[in-house]
Formats: C-alpha cells, sequence, structure tokens
C-alpha cells in the first residue's frame, strides 16, 4: 500500500514538472556531447600535432646547423614576426599571392564574412582605425543582416514550403503531415546538392591544393558559419580572375546562407519537432494566464477611465464662462 502511494507521488511529481526534468536531461546531454567531442578530437588530432611538433623541431635543428652564423635566439625573433604577419594576411613567401588583402573584391569578402558571422580570421584589421570601424559596423550591421535574412527567408518559405504542401494536402488528399515530411527531405536533399556537393566538386577543381572533401569541408563550414579558415578560396599563387572570383564567392555564400535557413526552417515547422520543442519549454498555467489578463483589462479600463476624465475636465477648463439662465426665465419670456 505505501509503495503504490509513494509510486504515484513520485509520478505525480514528475508529471507536475515535467519540462524542468527535460530541461534538465537537454542540459546534462549538450554538456555529455560537449565531452564526447572534446574527447574525440583530442584523441584524433593530437597524434597528429606531436608530429607536427617534432618535425619542426628538426628542421629547425637542422637549420641551425647548417647556419651556424645564426643563432637560435636571432631566428626564433625573424620567425615569431612572419608567423605575426601571416596572422593578418601578409606572407613572406615568394610563391605566395602578390595579391593585396585589401582591394575593393577582397574588402567586399571581408565585409560579407563579419556581417554573415563566418569571420575565416585569415585577413584582419592591420590598423586601430580599422579595428574600431569593424566593431562599428558589426554592432550596426549583423542585426541589419538578420533582419535582411528573416524577410527574405519569410518570403521564400511560403513559395517554397507552405504552398507545395498545401497544394499536395488539398489537391491530393495527403496527409499534410506526411506531406510536410517527405518535402522537407526533398528540399534537403536539393540543398545539399546545389550548395554542397557541386560547388565542392567545382571548388576541387578551381583550387590546387584542395581534394573533394577538403572542398566538402570547406561548403560546410562556411555555410554552417562556423568558419574556422583554414580553408579560404582566391588565395592561391597567381589565382586567374581573382576579383570575379572572389564576388562569386560572396555571392555563393549569401545565397548558401538563404538556403539553409530556409531548410532550417522548414525541419522547424514539422508537427513533430514542434511537439519535441515544446518539451523543454516552460509551460504558463491558463489560471494565470487568465488573471495576468485580467489584471491587464482591469489596467488598461481604469487607465482609459481616468483618461476620459481627465478629458473632460481639461473642457470645461477650456470653455469660456457663459452664465446659465434658469429654465422659469426662459419659459416667461414669450409670455412677456
Amino acid at each position: 500500500m505505501l509503495q503504490s502511494l509513494a509510486g504515484s507521488s513520485c509520478v505525480r511529481l514528475v508529471e507536475q514538472h515535467r519540462s524542468a526534468w527535460c530541461f534538465a536531461l537537454l542540459v546534462l546531454g549538450y554538456l555529455l556531447y560537449l565531452v564526447f567531442g572534446a574527447v574525440v578530437f583530442s584523441s584524433v588530432e593530437l597524434p597528429y600535432e606531436d608530429l607536427l611538433r617534432q618535425e619542426l623541431g628538426k628542421l629547425k635543428q637542422r637549420f641551425l646547423e647548417e647556419h651556424a652564423c645564426l643563432s637560435e635566439q636571432q631566428l626564433e625573433q625573424f620567425l615569431m614576426r612572419v608567423l605575426e604577419a601571416s596572422n593578418y594576411g601578409v606572407s613572406v613567401l615568394s610563391n605566395a599571392s602578390g595579391n593585396w588583402n585589401w582591394d575593393f573584391t577582397s574588402s567586399l569578402f571581408f565585409a560579407s564574412t563579419v556581417l554573415s558571422t563566418t569571420g575565416y580570421g585569415h585577413t584582419v584589421p592591420l590598423s586601430d582605425g580599422g579595428k574600431a570601424f569593424c566593431i562599428i559596423y558589426s554592432v550596426i550591421g549583423i542585426p541589419f543582416t538578420l533582419l535582411f535574412l528573416t524577410a527574405v527567408v519569410q518570403r521564400i518559405i511560403v513559395y517554397v514550403t507552405r504552398r507545395p504542401v498545401l497544394y499536395f494536402h488539398i489537391r491530393w488528399g495527403f496527409s499534410k503531415q506526411v506531406v510536410a515530411i517527405i518535402h522537407a527531405i526533398v528540399l534537403g536533399f536539393i540543398t545539399v546538392s546545389c550548395f554542397f556537393l557541386i560547388p565542392a566538386a567545382i571548388f576541387s577543381v578551381l583550387e590546387d591544393d584542395w581534394n573533394f572533401l577538403e572542398s566538402f569541408y570547406f561548403c560546410f563550414i562556411s555555410l554552417s558559419t562556423i568558419g574556422l579558415g583554414d580553408y579560404v578560396p582566391g588565395e592561391g599563387y597567381n589565382q586567374k580572375f581573382r576579383e570575379l572570383y572572389k564576388i562569386g564567392i560572396t555571392c555563393y555564400l549569401l545565397l548558401g546562407l538563404i538556403a539553409m535557413l530556409v531548410v532550417l526552417e522548414t525541419f522547424c515547422e514539422l508537427h513533430e519537432l514542434k511537439k519535441f520543442r515544446k518539451l523543454f519549454y516552460v509551460k504558463k498555467d491558463k489560471e494565470e494566464d487568465q488573471v495576468h489578463i485580467m489584471e491587464h483589462d482591469q489596467l488598461s479600463f481604469s487607465s482609459i477611465s481616468d483618461q476620459a476624465a481627465s478629458m473632460k475636465d481639461d473642457q470645461k477648463a477650456n470653455e469660456p464662462f457663459v452664465t446659465s439662465q434658469s429654465p422659469t426665465s426662459n419659459d416667461s419670456s414669450p409670455n412677456n
């Protein structure tokens, strides 16, 4: 008897706080996913980092042995300066790109990566004025970009998602949920093909040092706005039609970002995903909502009545002084 009562009370407690329990599981799952990613990246990349460190150490030691006139301190100072310039997109190598990093097309590409929050990091402002302008430009431009993308996606999704689903539902009588799921899968496949697979094949041809996997990696890192900056197109030695190439990449990133948002919004509108998201949201009681509505209505009615009374008082104060005649005098005037 006691066990059944305890079990029913526990079930009742869980049901009353289901949203809080789901949110706690969400936080725990996210933390575990972070730890899982850290473990995998560390186990995969750490051996390669160790090999690279050993290789660089051997090259440095061999160079110092072959150039005895150069001290290790002088070499490290030179390398520090070279690495510092490389972080700003300037290279001292003879086979590096001879194009400027801040011509118009490169600056346009940089502005697009800033506003889309991709931020490859291969080119950064050198001067204090450029850094200050980048802050101001981003503070205004990023919300402006979000507003622009939201307006564009809102218009596109009507013709790409909602109307086709509604047409198949009304015209052919299919279930709306089934049509929405199939449409989302087809739209996702088309987007992956047009903005990942085909561009990856093109980049693998145009970029000499990129294979298909590296090109696909660049497309995903760019359109997901991660922007690690380890692969940046148009930075090769003697790149042909570099200005036109940079403008094309800028258009590709903008269109690809819009396509990604359209697909994401399409999946978010699925009924199943909406139900799943509601598990982690805070649920308000209907009684509390009704109380808030009644309080709001009472405040609004009282404020309206107060405003009306104050307006009447103002009108009376502004009216000219007129002596009121008694009704008896008005009645007696015709008799006279």
